[in-house]
């Protein structure tokens, strides 16, 4: 004896990531009712029920069809009232936690339930995220209204309410005051209470998510950082001009590499490969600014990645260790102490000074050399999905030896027009630099 069908069917397009729908005579409709709904698109649902339109998950979906459900039994019952929202069991006994509650499980790493999924998929949470997750709780979400419902009670209006309130928070007065209403603040708020209601919706998959409603707000334009020109970092690295080997290391891991503040500091001797040549970044310093909390984990996005150990660096690591000594970290003073958090930015200026380069009203911090060398090597015509690879941006499916080999290439050679200079004199090289 066959199974009886299902009161509905769900299936995902295979040209898309939509789905469609079928309503089976087993959902209590009339059979001339479902056969009008027969592998039908959810864009072709009710204008009442247009913010069911565009489901995104399956669980979205069949919430959908549920809603879709109960307003044809309407009707074809005659009954005009309002569409209800098909309540689930944890709405019927609303055991739900509060908002509060559940937020303030995503401010830290215990009982977090997002960090314990990624833990599972091999990628730990970043200790930065969950600061900065606390510090916007605390400041723009702490004691709103939302958080005293149940997680069961919050629907459409309650979220437009919060983001309307939200909005109109004060920025710090360092940031200009105001409000935070289409700022990266605003931004990173929402993004925040959406990941977590989504989180709640992956676990409670009958509960529908009330953001599913609402767009996500849109990224604003990351912060263009001013860089160097080639012929300018060659200039920092003539004889001479950065007289201290540790300064003169960190210079070259700056504007060679582009690796991150918390990467350098992070690298061991170990991370070098001298023979192919490569640097393994597998470490990276967390929260270094704040003395006791620093911690060495993963680098940022937790994947482990190998990039260029370029001439210049290479000959500028031996100088150091011939001078201050081997220690358990690359770039150690004599003391084997790493630098302290404002080393890089206290003391960029002053290389850039003794290199006599003129800014010309230019801000370059120490985060602007990976914008540098990125600039150089899309000069140097480099891919940019190889660009992208070496400074960490995205996991780009690149062959890695290719993009070594290639990449390494670029550097040296930008690297040989230094060499050349170095036969002539110091004040001779650094007035012709220009003209390279």
């Amino acid at each position: 004896m066959s199974k009886p069908k299902q009161p509905f069917a769900i299936q995902r397009r295979k040209d898309s990531k939509s789905f469609i729908l079928t309503l089976n005579p087993t959902c209590g409709l009339p059979v001339t009712v479902c056969q009008s709904w027969y592998r039908k698109s959810f864009q072709n649902l009710p204008p009442e029920l247009a913010n069911f339109r565009s489901p995104k998950t399956m669980s979205a979906a069949k919430v959908a069809v549920q809603a879709l459900i109960q307003y044809l039994m309407d009707q074809v019952k005659g009954i005009s009232a309002p569409v209800p929202i098909p309540a689930t069991p944890a709405q019927k006994l609303d055991t739900s936690p509060t908002v509060r509650e559940w937020l303030e499980r995503f401010i830290t790493l215990d009982n977090n339930p997002r960090s314990a999924r990624i833990m599972g998929e091999g990628a730990p949470y970043s200790v930065n995220t969950i600061d900065l997750y606390s510090g916007q709780y605390n400041r723009y979400i702490k004691g709103d209204p939302l958080l005293t419902l149940t997680m069961a009670q919050v629907d459409y209006n309650a979220i437009l309410n919060f983001m309307g309130r939200l909005g109109l928070k004060e920025k710090e007065l360092s940031r200009g005051g105001g409000t935070i209403a289409g700022t990266r603040t605003y931004e990173i708020t929402l993004k925040f209470v959406r990941m977590a209601f989504k989180e709640y919706a992956e676990i409670h998959v009958d509960w529908l998510n009330p953001f599913l409603r609402f767009k996500a707000p849109k990224s604003k334009k990351g912060l263009e950082r001013d860089v160097l020109e080639e012929w300018e970092v060659l200039k920092l690295f003539v004889p001479g001009v950065i007289p201290d080997p540790l300064d003169q290391a960190l210079c070259a891991a700056m504007f060679w590499t582009g690796m991150r503040r918390g990467e350098i500091y992070g690298l061991k001797p170990d991370d070098l490969d001298w023979r192919t040549p490569q640097i393994i970044i597998r470490n990276a310093w967390q929260r270094y600014d704040s003395g006791k909390r620093r911690s060495l984990g993963d680098p940022k996005y937790h994947k482990v990645r190998e990039i260029p150990f370029p001439e210049q660096l290479q000959k500028a690591i031996k100088e150091l260790w011939t001078v201050y000594g081997k220690h358990e970290f690359v770039f150690c003073g004599k003391n084997g102490k790493l630098p302290g958090s404002n080393y890089m930015r206290r003391w960029l200026p002053r290389w850039i000074e003794w290199a006599g380069i003129d800014l010309a009203g230019r801000k370059i911090v120490p985060h602007g050399a990976r914008h540098t060398i990125a600039s150089v090597l899309e000069d140097e015509n480099v891919p940019l999905r190889q660009i992208q690879d070496m400074l960490g941006h995205s996991d780009l499916k690149t062959t890695k030896r290719v993009y070594l080999h290639s990449t390494t290439g670029h550097i040296n050679r930008i690297g040989q027009k230094l060499d050349k200079l170095a036969q002539l004199s110091e004040q001779h090289a650094v007035n012709a630099l220009p003209e390279i």
